[in-house]
């Protein structure tokens, strides 16, 4: 598969302790109108770890289904368990996604050879198309950019959510791959400069409220080669991608798509709701942004 664009990690909403399958699908619908390239469930994004198995498979069969073949969908099925990730993987595949991410393991912190084996090992297990998630700021390890060129060889390994807060990193990665390995930008403020030093796309937090904001930014630079419009873009929406991490992720943009009619405001420990002090100040962020009317809400869905 070809990876650019806009691919949205999907908050998984909840109501009453369950998920909550209506607002799952006005979520997607959403997205689809919104005019992304792709959603990705069951991700960080998605509180993945605090979902049953039973959970986290309904999640991507229902974002399969009411994304109707209208976008990929690239399930999560990451885990530091090589094992674990093959089952959850397998299981996508057999739903029908279109490819998984994988995130490095958590925790365990393997070698950069235990990094190769455990990737290229699911990647020959499952014969999906798989998507590699580097994060260690979540994970606590960081995978080097040699390692990622090793797997960029491996064929159904087919780009990488970079998500180490590197442009040198970044740098290295196409340079090592000849630039003919998808990069995907996995922080939403860096995904214009990621862009300028060979990202195609972006696995984005912030389009869950915004995916035609954040389409915008990637046909200004990528389509339009309009640089100076794609600054405008991402310097006007730079607040807002910072208000998404004022408290871990996926808390602040849950509580925008509750301001904004979405979803529930509900959370899965040990994730609580924002802080009022921060609560408030998101909601002056939306409101500056006509996502939300000034002290209240307002349904974009």
């Amino acid at each position: 598969m070809e990876l650019k664009g806009i691919y949205t990690a999907l908050v998984t909403p909840f109501r009453g302790g369950a998920l909550d399958e209506k607002a799952l699908k006005k979520l997607i619908e959403f997205q689809v109108a919104g005019g992304v390239d792709g959603i990705v469930p069951c991700g960080t994004t998605g509180e993945a770890p605090t979902l049953s198995y039973e959970e986290h498979e309904k999640v991507i069969e229902l974002a399969i289904k009411y994304s109707g073949g209208k976008v990929p969908v690239i399930a999560g099925t990451g885990s530091n368990s090589t094992a674990e990730a093959i089952e959850l993987t397998m299981s996508a595949k057999k739903l029908g996604a279109d490819a998984c991410l994988l995130t490095t393991p958590y925790y365990n912190k393997p070698t950069q050879a235990g990094l190769l084996a455990h990737f290229t090992t699911i990647a020959e297990k499952t014969r999906i198309p798989l998507v590699l998630y580097n994060i260690p700021g979540r994970t606590g390890i960081n995978m080097a950019p040699e390692t990622i060129a090793e797997l960029a060889k491996v064929r159904n390994i087919v780009g990488i959510k970079e998500a180490a807060g590197s442009l040198t990193q970044v740098s290295e990665i196409y340079r090592l791959t000849k630039g003919r390995f998808a990069i995907l930008s996995g922080d939403d403020n860096l995904f214009l400069p990621m862009m300028s030093v060979g990202a195609v796309g972006v696995i984005s937090v912030i389009s869950n409220v915004m995916p035609k904001e954040l389409k915008s930014l990637y046909r200004a630079f990528m389509v339009e080669k309009n640089i100076a419009k794609a600054i405008r873009i991402h310097t006007k929406l730079m607040p807002l991608f910072q208000g998404m991490f004022i408290e871990t992720n996926p808390i602040p943009v849950k509580e925008a798509a509750y301001r904004m009619g979405m979803i529930a405001r509900e959370y899965r420990l040990p994730l609580c709701p924002m802080s009022d002090r921060n609560a408030a100040l998101l909601g002056d962020l939306l409101a500056g942004h006509g996502l939300i009317a000034k002290g209240g809400k307002k349904n974009r869905a």
